[in-house]
């Protein structure tokens, strides 16, 4: 069982001096769903080497077990450090695909070439691809064997208008997650802000925040 993890190389928040980047949370407790089950994990990104870790998911207030088995982990930073270039990646021989959020992937995995052509390979395979929070953003461009985009007519989920305006964060990214999903014709829905919610459509999972991540990854794996 091979899972390709696609992180961001993003690290900048929009026009402000703040960092952006991916969130802990949602590599960390994905990355040992999988790897608990067995799974050998590959991790990627479109510029390679080490992404950018958002710093507000660093946070005392943000941490959670996973985070903390993570920052003890020595061979997982390793892998965290030595991703490989997207560009490189090739789908053949994974199961399944799976997207972490963080606000980064909102300016680079929402246009990135290399990572369009991958989750349409996917789709086209009927291989599980799974995206949590700000990561459904990856779908933005992306088409099915129809033409549609991929979340046309399915049930998705992903970080609400809400919560962004909770996180004061609205006028500063370049599209809202919840908007773009149901521009591209998705039947969103979601729970409560902040509370694990969690969409299965056939072989598309998707996560509404970071207390989404590890029910995403179980629901992925589920689908193997």
């Amino acid at each position: 069982m091979k899972i390709l993890i696609v992180l961001t190389s993003h690290d900048k928040l929009g026009d402000t001096d703040n960092k952006t980047g991916f969130w802990l949370e949602e590599f960390a407790a994905p990355y040992y769903v999988f790897k608990d089950a067995g799974a050998q994990v590959t991790l990627a990104s479109p510029k390679g080497g080490q992404p950018p870790l958002d710093p507000s998911s660093d946070t005392e207030d943000a941490q959670t077990e996973a985070t903390e088995r993570f920052k003890a982990d020595k061979a997982a930073q390793s892998d965290l450090a030595h991703t490989a270039v997207l560009s490189t990646v090739s789908t053949d021989g994974f199961d399944a695909i799976f997207y972490p959020g963080g606000h980064g992937p909102l300016w680079d995995l929402a246009e990135d070439a290399d990572s369009i052509k991958l989750i349409e390979a996917f789709a086209a395979s009927d291989r599980p691809i799974g995206a949590v929070c700000h990561a459904p953003a990856a779908f933005k461009h992306t088409k099915g064997a129809d033409g549609k985009p991929v979340v046309s007519g399915k049930t998705v989920t992903g970080f609400t208008n809400s919560e962004e305006e909770s996180a004061g964060l609205s006028k500063v990214v370049p599209f809202l997650v919840e908007d773009i999903l149901k521009a591209n014709g998705g039947n969103y829905e979601k729970g409560a802000d902040w509370a694990s919610f969690v969409v299965i459509d056939g072989k598309l999972v998707t996560g509404q925040n970071p207390a989404s991540s590890a029910e995403a990854a179980r629901k992925l794996l589920h689908l193997l």
